[in-house]
Order: C-alpha cells, then structure tokens, then sequence
C-alpha cells in the first residue's frame, strides 16, 4: 500500500463510465419495466453504490477512504446499448478512481444477471452481449 500519511485532505473526485450491449428487446424490457427479476436500473444503482463503498475489500492495495456521494446515470445509445456513468466523491489524501471503476463495472455486471433470461439464444449462450469501453473519464482534485 502506498503511504499517503504526509498527503493533504482535499476534495477528490472520479467518473467512470462502461457500455453494455443487449437485444434490443431486453432494452425495451428494461425501459418498460417488464424485467422478471425487477427495476433494473434502481438495483444496479444500489449494486454500484455498494460496490464503491466495497472496494478496498476487493482491491486489497486500495485504502478505505471516507466516500461523501454515488450517483450513478444510465443513457440509452441506439437500440441496443445501455451507457452506465459511475460519480464517485470524497475528501481524501487519495482519489476515488478505482472506486469508480468499481461501481461502473459491477452495476454492468448486474445488469446483465437480471436480464441473461432474454440475452441467451437457443444453446444457452450470449452472443448478442457483451460490456465493453470501462474506463475513468473524469477526475477532479481542488484544494479545501
């Protein structure tokens, strides 16, 4: 773990973002409501929240830091595609970018377990699905 002890305390934050892409009538379900499993875009949100506050459980070499706020946004691309944008804020001696990644990746991840029913074909596989362009878009640190 990198020693942050001589760091200052500022204002930190990070926004990742990740695609994934379904059938277009699992989106329709999706923006319906019409899910078997639920609101998938509320309990992604929570799925995200908590695995930005779970981090460094599941990143050993990340230091737990106090997290202020989660917000997380979903956009419809095209007919097929769902973006997921992870805002991750803190006033820290580090960044929260690998809470951030974190919070994107899981809340895609969940989205795919609560909609796999309508994605697999006739084998039981996804070849229409996949996640794909995960990566941090934005990070911010100001003096407090």
């Amino acid at each position: 773990m990198v020693d942050i002890t001589n760091k200052k305390t500022i204002y930190r934050e990070a926004v990742a973002e990740g695609v994934i892409r379904l059938k277009p009538e699992t989106i329709k379900r999706i923006k319906e409501g019409t899910v078997e499993k639920g609101d998938v875009l509320t309990v992604s949100s929570i799925v995200a929240i908590q695995a930005v506050k779970k981090t460094p459980e599941l990143i050993p070499l990340c230091h737990n830091i106090l997290i202020t706020n989660v917000k997380t946004e979903y956009e419809f691309i095209d007919e097929d595609k769902i973006r997921v944008r992870v805002r991750v804020k803190t006033t820290a001696k580090t960044g929260v970018e690998m809470e951030a990644l974190m919070g994107v990746s899981l809340a895609l991840l969940n989205i795919w377990d609560m909609v796999k029913k309508y994605e697999k074909d006739e084998k039981g596989q996804y070849p229409e699905t996949w996640i794909e362009y995960i990566r941090v878009v934005e990070k911010i640190k100001k003096e407090i």
